[in-house]
């Protein structure tokens, strides 16, 4: 009475272990083929065959190294900064021995930016123009599969928080609205943090040779640092007021609300589980600007002391910061984009959406408490 069911399983097993056999087949088929031709060649023909072989080999070692190892990534990264020490806000005044040259508090704000910028470039490869990355899988955009892209993805985040804030210091914080000229450190930083992400050495649209994109960011890097020398000597302002952090707080608010509506999009939209090749993209560039917003606005509560002080601030903005710290512990191995109501392929991308909507709502009431 079985021997029929049996027989069944069996045809269907056999089936699938011949397409197994025959999709392997022709996945070796290429590289069999050219062993075979490679063997008939001459030593002429053989070495740069073999040097041109040894050459991708070493730089796709490279390359996947360079995706998988994220050096000196640390969510509490702004630990580093001993921002609890801190007496002053950013460009007041401190006290200084009689006979020594004044000096002004230097802006948290702004050694952040430079440090998660130095961290996308400096400490690690920027993923975005390696060559290797923007040939693609075969021809198609590693964003558009599952492979490799998760870091690329996660630098560019960070980099959108740090284009943010660098557009903030030139337009408001960085000079006396209306009475003071823009900096010129903070607008070449601006200038060069808003080069585009994906530029090699040599590009065709326009075509020819290129300033790869890393180099616009280290030079990013040394203006955002120069002015703060500046300031440390008293020679540049930050313009602290109430008015400036409320605009910063709403821009960072509204940014955070346009990535929060993407992951929306793309959760209710392509509920493909496991199998979503983009919702690992939309992920981790949503963790990398929490990590960059995170690590920015707790620097604006140093620099922002004495605002934050007297509008009564503190309470709303640890609650904050402590929701961005619950959303910076969300590290999937495995991104899915599953069904909300699915209860075998999570969803990732939900659960990050309403994470950035806790924090956002948190900027908001502090917008609402500064506006007031």
């Amino acid at each position: 009475m079985l021997d029929p069911i049996i027989a069944f399983f069996v045809r269907v097993f056999s089936a699938i272990g011949r397409g197994l056999g025959m999709f392997v087949a022709w996945l070796f088929w290429p590289f069999l083929a050219a062993h075979g031709w490679y063997r008939r060649r001459s030593w002429v023909v053989r070495g740069p065959v073999l040097a041109i072989l040894a050459l991708l080999i070493v730089s796709y070692g490279y390359f996947i190294w360079q995706t998988q190892v994220w050096t000196n990534f640390n969510p509490n990264l702004i630990d580093n900064y001993a921002l609890a020490q801190r007496k002053a806000p950013a460009g007041a005044e401190l006290p200084t021995v009689e006979g020594q040259a004044k000096t002004c508090q230097r802006s948290t704000v702004v050694d952040v930016a430079a440090d998660l910028t130095d961290f996308n470039v400096n400490q690690n490869a920027w993923i975005s123009s390696m060559l290797l990355y923007r040939l693609g899988f075969f021809g198609i955009d590693w964003d558009h599969t599952p492979f490799l892209d998760n870091k690329a993805s996660f630098q560019r985040g960070v980099n959108q928080a740090v284009r943010r804030t660098s557009v903030e210091l030139v337009d408001a914080l960085g000079r006396m609205r209306g009475t003071s000229s823009i900096n010129n450190n903070l607008q070449d930083a601006r200038g060069n943090i808003q080069f585009d992400e994906f530029s090699w050495y040599f590009g065709l649209q326009p075509f020819g040779p290129k300033t790869p994109t890393p180099s616009y960011y280290r030079a990013a890097i040394k203006s955002l640092r120069a002015f703060n020398g500046e300031l440390a000597s008293c020679a540049a302002i930050f313009d602290g007021r109430a008015d400036n952090l409320l605009e910063f707080v709403d821009r960072i608010a509204n940014d955070l609300g346009n990535t929060a509506s993407i992951l929306r999009d793309r959760s209710e939209n392509y509920n493909g589980g496991w199998f979503d090749t983009r919702a690992d993209d939309r992920f981790w560039f949503a963790y990398g600007q929490l990590y960059g917003y995170y690590a920015i606005l707790a620097a604006a509560q140093a620099d922002f002391s004495q605002v934050i002080a007297e509008r009564n601030l503190t309470p709303i903005w640890n609650d904050t910061m402590t929701q961005f710290k619950a959303a910076l512990r969300i590290q999937p191995f495995i991104i899915s984009n599953g069904e909300e109501d699915g209860w075998i392929m999570p969803t990732h991308l939900a659960t990050m959406g309403f994470y950035i909507l806790r924090v956002r709502s948190g900027l908001v009431e502090v917008r609402s408490i500064l506006d007031r």
